[in-house]
């Protein structure tokens, strides 16, 4: 019975490099070191040494957790911790985004995890959420581009449905070229396979007249109007503190926004 090895460090980190579309030179000029030796290190000729893999990795910026299967792949221990969510170490964090989401009150506003799952929201979002016919889509962990495109979901109260189809699943084709992340190619299937989204794959946006792709949502005789902003932290050296991100939504216009502070007062 034959076995398959795993894959060196240096051919992981060739397909990073690839995946970012350097030649050995470009990558050995930006990361100061001689073709010569990187060469050797892709090919398995040459060992790299822990900095060796963590200058690389850096310059290809390799997502933490891809980070540390290079080093394991060297014969080095993990540099950078994967804690559980609810580690004490985390807490700071967490309220960080707490206090994130309350703040934006009265605008929705979410946490999400790298596969899009949520893991906090402010008061906001609740009544949006309204109506959503699919009780399994609402269940946790629940994924917000499932949620959102799904047509048992959000998708038929979404005026704008193909544009924001095709903004979503553009996002996370540029994650999963970023990341390499099978769970979320996986979803991107999945997305893709929803009614109609090979019309979204025909929107066009003028950025002359357009500053951001919407989010119209019909709620009951009204459409509200959001443009979004994504928020990372900004030096992390933990797995999971890497890959958390809030998305705050905020009105495109004043009808929105008053609509959002009576909801508000009546919460």
């Amino acid at each position: 019975m034959s076995s398959v090895s795993s894959p060196s460090a240096g051919m992981l980190l060739r397909e990073w490099r690839q995946r970012r579309r350097l030649s050995q030179l470009g990558l050995a000029l930006e990361a100061e070191i001689s073709q010569r030796h990187l060469s050797f290190v892709e090919s398995g000729r040459a060992a790299p040494s822990r900095e060796m893999v963590m200058r690389l990795s850096d310059t290809l910026a390799v997502p933490l957790r891809q980070r540390n299967h290079i080093l394991a792949a060297a014969g080095f221990a993990p540099v950078f911790a994967a804690r559980a969510m609810d580690h004490p170490r985390l807490r700071p964090a967490l309220d960080a985004i707490q206090l994130v989401l309350k703040g934006h009150e009265p605008y929705p506003a979410i946490a999400v995890d790298r596969h899009w799952n949520m893991v906090a929201s402010n008061a906001s979002i609740a009544p949006l959420l309204e109506g959503v016919a699919e009780p399994s889509l609402l269940v946790a962990p629940v994924n917000v581009l499932r949620l959102a495109l799904n047509p048992q979901g959000l998708a038929p109260r979404i005026v704008n449905l193909a544009e924001w189809r095709a903004h979503l699943i553009g996002r996370l084709r540029q994650q999963i070229e970023a990341t390499a992340d099978a769970t979320l190619a996986e979803l991107e299937r999945e997305l893709s396979a929803y009614p109609g989204a090979r019309d979204s794959a025909r929107i066009h946006h003028d950025p002359a007249t357009d500053i951001a792709v919407p989010l119209r949502l019909r709620l009951d005789d009204a459409v509200l109007s959001f443009i979004s902003t994504i928020t990372i932290f900004g030096t992390p050296l933990d797995v999971t503190l890497s890959e958390l991100a809030i998305e705050s939504f905020f009105p495109a216009d004043e009808e929105t926004a008053e609509r959002l502070r009576e909801l508000a007062a009546k919460g």
